[in-house]
């Protein structure tokens, strides 16, 4: 696979990771070294837009969370956040302008200029 193309999950999903991103925190949850680790993507109120993203490594995960598979790389993504991030894609970028992940959100209706908000 290209770093375009989305890594399914070996379960039915509404959030996808392209190969980079799954690379990318599969690397750095091998330095954190704890392979308990997931990957929790949230949506909260707040931003220039109106809500933001929220990503961070998670070992707490609640009965009603989804999860989701990709590869070595679990994803958790509460009740509330799930219906934000239907169809949304997690990517990785390594380049000349900047390294980074970012999130293709098409919920999206606007986006603010730093894009980790939206509406």
């Amino acid at each position: 696979m290209t770093d375009t193309q989305i890594a399914q999950p070996e379960t039915a999903s509404t959030f996808a990771l392209t190969d980079g991103a799954v690379a990318k925190v599969a690397e750095l949850i091998a330095q954190e070294g704890n392979d308990e680790l997931a990957l929790r993507v949230a949506v909260r109120p707040g931003g220039c837009s109106g809500f933001s993203y929220e990503m961070f490594f998670d070992t707490d995960i609640a009965s009603d969370d989804a999860q989701l598979q990709f590869g070595a790389v679990k994803v958790v993504i509460d009740p509330a956040s799930g219906p934000l991030l239907v169809g949304a894609t997690l990517d990785y970028k390594d380049g000349l302008q900047g390294a980074g992940f970012s999130i293709n959100n098409p919920n999206a209706q606007r986006t603010c200029g730093c894009g980790q908000s939206f509406s």
